[in-house]
C-alpha cells in the first residue's frame, strides 16, 4: 500500500472520528501516536458530500495549529457549523463521503489588473484567494471541474466574496495554493 493511500485513509479516518465524537456515535480507533507529520503545522480542508452533492466544507487558508488539530476542528465545522446547510446527523453521517486536502503555502499573485491575474491561472491545479478591503473567498482546485474557464472561475470568486464578477480594483490581492487531495473510498492522491 502506498504512503499516499496510507496518509488519506488516516487523515480521513481522522476527520470521520471528529465527526462521530461530535455525534456521540463510536468514533473507531485512529492511532496517531508518534507519526511527525501530523504532529507538524498544516492547513486543511475538509469537504463532505452526501449522494455526490456538496454538503459541507471548512478549512483554514494558512497554518497555526497542527495538522492532525486542523483536520479535526475542520471536520467537525464542516459538519456542523458551514452556514449553508444544517448540521449533519447520526443519520446522514453514515452516508458522508469525506475529502481532506492538504494545502501548500499562499503564494502572493502579483497582478495589477484582472488580464494578468487570468494569465497566471492554472486551471485544474491552483486553488485562489481572493481578497479586496473586508471582501475574501476561496476556491479549492477542485472548483476547476465545475467552472473550468479561468474568467468564469474568477468572476464567480468575486461573486462568493460578496462583489459583482466583473469588479476590479487595482488593490485587490489574489493568493494561489495547491492541494494534495484524499477522498474517503478512494484513497488516491491527486
Amino acid at each position: 500500500m502506498s504512503e499516499s493511500v496510507n496518509k488519506g485513509r488516516l487523515l480521513t479516518g481522522i476527520a470521520r472520528a471528529a465527526i462521530a465524537r461530535q455525534l456521540d456515535l463510536a468514533a473507531g480507533n485512529i492511532n496517531t501516536d508518534g507519526i511527525k507529520w501530523l504532529q507538524e503545522p498544516g492547513a486543511s480542508f475538509v469537504t463532505l458530500y452526501l449522494q455526490g452533492v456538496l454538503r459541507g466544507c471548512i478549512g483554514s487558508l494558512e497554518t497555526y495549529r497542527s495538522l492532525l488539530e486542523d483536520v479535526s476542528a475542520n471536520a467537525v465545522a464542516s459538519a456542523f457549523h458551514d452556514h449553508r446547510f444544517a448540521p449533519l446527523t447520526a443519520d446522514e453521517f453514515a452516508n458522508v463521503q469525506i475529502e481532506v486536502s492538504v494545502l501548500s503555502s499562499l503564494e502572493a499573485m502579483h497582478a495589477r489588473n484582472e488580464s494578468i491575474a487570468l494569465s497566471k491561472l492554472r486551471p485544474g491545479v491552483d486553488g485562489v484567494v481572493f481578497k479586496f478591503g473586508l471582501y475574501k473567498a476561496t476556491f479549492l482546485p477542485q472548483v476547476w471541474t465545475q467552472i473550468p474557464e479561468a474568467k468564469e472561475f474568477l468572476g464567480q470568486l468575486k461573486v462568493k466574496a460578496g462583489l459583482s464578477a466583473d469588479f476590479w480594483h487595482p488593490e485587490v490581492l489574489l493568493y494561489k495554493y495547491q492541494v494534495n487531495k484524499f477522498r474517503e473510498q478512494e484513497h488516491s492522491k491527486e
